[in-house]
């Protein structure tokens, strides 16, 4: 009872301005960051143009499938490279609630079971907080319709005005980039396209998870079957994946994820298909049929050319759509051409240690394809190769950019915005905290020196040297948690060198190491080196 009345004391004198809250820890020396999501990462709000009512079609729990197929459906307009939604009276926008931030952190803020489905930059954005960031200070997002293309012009210039008011907001300090995903391809776009811009305002550009070279197997199976952006139970509560499917084929950004066609694979991502062709001996054979990348366009258009949706009655067709692949093919000139202003550092994180679709196979050796309009109705088989789960490490590292790093971080695609170590290289190169020279964000971990002693003398005609040095490597991920201190031993390892003089009879030098690794304790490891080295005078 006493604990109780004491926290009503306690909320009573808050109530009152007696004692203050605690306030977040800000950093007022770190340069400003904009956060840019991939495809799907940002809330959409559909708009009556009629009334001006707003509701938030993507993400949502309830009614969400009737929202997104009648506000969110769209057709491309090849003379402005937009894609229009279906419905006249109404104007997609991403809210602008928390300096952008609150369009790319949850989703769905209205999610409570099952939310980290929704979350997006959310654990990241925690994160930066405690670093010392603070929202509309040194901490934005930008959020943007992930229907568009990378290049549309009215992304651009939001990107452009977004750019100069986090640089005035901040007092002029250039800024930091984080993109994700298909952001990476955004971002790129406008730095190839708004060089001027991107060099004034940006100090770094970090890229994360980006499928610079296209996201091969994942895409292929994406214009035949639809995508999910949700595995498991929450499936009931999301999009479902044939109106995913119907949105994406009228989606530029889709059709710019595709396999680069002249990129160098070094394994050349194939959609294949078993079939029954009639032989020459005039009896029906199957045969494994395979295509590379810009070559499997004739199976896009011949599986979908009877592609049509009944919107309010009215059956409109939605085949592959010819005109968004011209749009997309001056989008890869842009991407292509881009570089890294002067100025400007560039830094790359791509997921590695997962299987990830590469090439895409239809039927069977035993249930052929027998029609390749019911491609739609067959469940794809992937080969894979190491990744993220979605972008092939392949693709992501391939910038085609002069980077300051590249890095591989083991995660999934999505899952990666919530690793420690991520997090960690982010605060390194941010130079949020106290800075730490000896940190090695590739392997990460840090190596700390903590005694060095060397000696040298000479002795009748020898020269003797010892060396005697100890670190501590610190690292945040311990091993064998459950291995008490006291049953592990220190590892001790020695190693010989000798070199021979001018002939096979006379010894010139020798040199022997010791070195003691002793075990992890409270993510420190302690190592100890002790050398000698004796050497005989010219």
């Amino acid at each position: 009872m006493a604990m109780l009345l004491e926290d009503i004391v306690q909320s009573v004198e808050i109530w009152l301005k007696l004692i203050k809250k605690p306030q977040p820890y800000i950093d007022p020396n770190l340069d400003p960051v904009l956060l840019v999501p991939g495809i799907a990462g940002s809330i959409l709000t559909a708009v009556d143009d009629q009334n001006g009512k707003e509701e938030r079609v993507w993400v949502r729990i309830l009614g969400a499938d009737y929202k997104f197929r009648t506000k969110l459906w769209s057709r491309f307009d090849p003379s402005t490279g937009k894609t229009e939604s279906l419905d006249p009276n109404t104007t997609i926008k991403v809210p602008e609630e928390r300096y952008g931030l609150g369009a790319i952190d949850v989703l769905d803020p209205d999610m409570i079971v099952g939310r980290d489905c929704v979350c997006y930059f959310h654990d990241m954005i925690v994160e930066m907080l405690k670093w010392g960031f603070q929202e509309g200070k040194t901490l934005f997002g930008f959020g943007y319709d992930f229907r568009q293309s990378n290049r549309l012009q009215d992304t651009m210039d939001r990107l452009a005005a977004k750019l100069e008011s986090v640089y005035e907001a901040s007092g002029g300090k250039k800024i930091n980039v984080i993109s994700h995903s298909m952001g990476g391809l955004l971002v790129k776009c406008f730095m190839g396209l708004r060089s001027d811009i991107f060099q004034k305002y940006v100090k770094n550009w970090i890229a994360i998870a980006a499928p610079f070279r296209g996201a091969p197997g994942y895409i292929a199976s994406t214009f035949l079957n639809g995508m999910s952006f949700v595995d498991g139970w929450e499936q009931n509560f999301f999009i479902s994946k044939w109106s995913m499917h119907q949105l994406l084929i009228e989606c530029p950004s889709i059709y710019e994820l595709m396999a680069c066609p002249h990129f160098h694979w070094q394994h050349i991502p194939l959609l294949e298909i078993w079939r029954d062709k009639e032989g020459c001996d005039g009896y029906p054979r199957t045969i494994l049929e395979s295509y590379r990348p810009g070559n499997c366009i004739d199976i896009f258009k011949e599986a979908l050319s009877g592609n049509t949706v009944d919107y309010n009655g009215e059956i409109i067709p939605l085949p592959f759509n010819l005109e968004i692949l011209k749009w997309v093919k001056e989008t890869q000139k842009v991407l292509s051409h881009a570089k890294v202003p002067s100025g400007v550092k560039f830094y790359n994180i791509y997921g590695i240690n997962l299987e990830t679709p590469h090439s895409v196979c239809y039927g069977s050796e035993e249930t052929p394809v027998t029609n390749i309009q019911d491609l739609r109705f067959f469940q794809p088989t992937y080969i894979c190769v190491d990744g993220d789960g979605t972008v092939p490490a392949e693709s992501a590292k391939a910038d085609g950019l002069h980077a300051e790093a590249r890095v591989a971080v083991p995660g999934e695609h999505r899952g990666i915005l919530c690793e420690p170590h991520v997090f960690r290289i982010l605060k390194h190169w941010l130079r949020a905290g106290e800075p730490d020279p000896f940190y090695n964000p590739i392997n990460d971990y840090v190596i700390l020196p903590t005694a060095f002693e060397m000696e040298s003398h000479h002795e009748k005609g020898l020269q003797v040297t010892s060396l005697k040095e100890e670190w501590e490597i610190v690292t945040k991920d311990q091993d064998d948690l459950n291995d008490t201190v006291s049953s592990r031993k220190p590892l001790v390892s020695s190693i010989s060198v000798s070199q021979g003089g001018s002939n096979k009879h006379s010894l010139r030098s020798e040199a022997h190491a010791t070195v003691i690794v002793h075990p992890q304790n409270e993510g420190k490891q302690h190592v100890e080196l002790n050398a000698i080295s004796v050497s005989v005078d010219a």
